[in-house]
């Protein structure tokens, strides 16, 4: 990638409206820009040197490593395009709707050095769905039981 001269790239990452959450590795956070502050509640000292189990619930967490470890191992990601959604934890214990897309980051080697996590919190959205798919099952009811009678 070819930047403009005195273009700052951490100052893109903190201006950003959606969590950018870097892991490296092992899946130790190693960015941490405010919008994953404001997404999921820990300030960034707070996160930094920390695993992904901070914001990962504890029921996904094994298949989340298991994934993890094995694109670290190959290199290779199946969500590097496609948008994921998943549960994820804020500080305060409550369930998060989230979705991210990820990039493999690379060494000059071409090792790969870690993940780059662009993730939005969709939590309202989702409940805003479930909300309106629950009503419309209503009216389904209502219309078929009118029908039925």
């Amino acid at each position: 990638m070819i930047m403009a001269p005195g273009f700052d790239v951490s100052g893109l990452v903190a201006a950003i409206g959606d969590a950018v959450v870097v892991s490296d590795p092992e899946g130790l956070i190693v960015v941490w820009n405010p919008a994953a502050e404001r997404i999921f509640g820990f300030s960034e000292a707070e996160a930094l040197g920390q695993p992904l189990d901070l914001i990962t619930p504890d029921r996904h967490r094994r298949r989340h490593w298991d994934g993890y470890h094995k694109t670290m191992r190959t290199g290779v990601t199946k969500y590097g395009a496609d948008v994921l959604r998943v549960p994820a934890l804020h500080k305060d214990g409550r369930s998060l709707s989230i979705a991210f897309t990820v990039g493999m980051l690379h060494g000059a080697d071409g090792a790969v050095t870690g993940i780059a996590a662009i993730i939005r919190d969709e939590t309202a959205r989702w409940e805003d769905e479930r909300q309106l798919r629950r009503r419309v099952s209503d009216l389904e009811a209502g219309v078929q039981a009118s029908i039925s009678a």
